[in-house]
């Protein structure tokens, strides 16, 4: 059983800066691929930014050079350091791993960009 635990999230004024952390409990964490949707209200959800076993990272065009997703294998647990925040960035912020053909969510953590 794969367990993802998001933390991080919160308010922020825009051109801050918030670090979301995703811990990974169940599989051997190192040879699952990994990343970060986002879904606002009344949106769909949309794939922010993944990042492979070897720790390569692509990035939705709305968020390129704004956020850095990243990994530590030794401590199960991927990163999204989001900077220069902006209003439309406000959603709720999901981990997603996918193993043995069965996807896995996180229960989501909450990002809110106002002034």
């Amino acid at each position: 059983q794969v367990q993802l635990v998001e933390s991080g999230g919160g308010l922020v004024q825009p051109g801050g800066s918030l670090r979301l952390s995703c811990a990974a409990s169940g599989p051997r964490f190192a040879v699952v691929p990994m990343a970060w949707y986002r879904q606002a209200s009344g949106n769909e959800r949309e794939l922010v930014a993944s990042v492979s076993t070897l720790g390569y990272a692509k990035y939705a065009d709305s968020v390129l050079g704004r956020f850095t997703i990243s990994r530590e294998d030794a401590k199960n647990t991927m990163y999204l350091q989001m900077d220069n925040l902006k209003p439309e960035d406000t959603a709720t912020y999901y981990c997603h791993c996918s193993y043995l053909n069965k996807d896995y969510w996180g229960q989501g953590a909450q990002v809110t960009v106002s002034s």
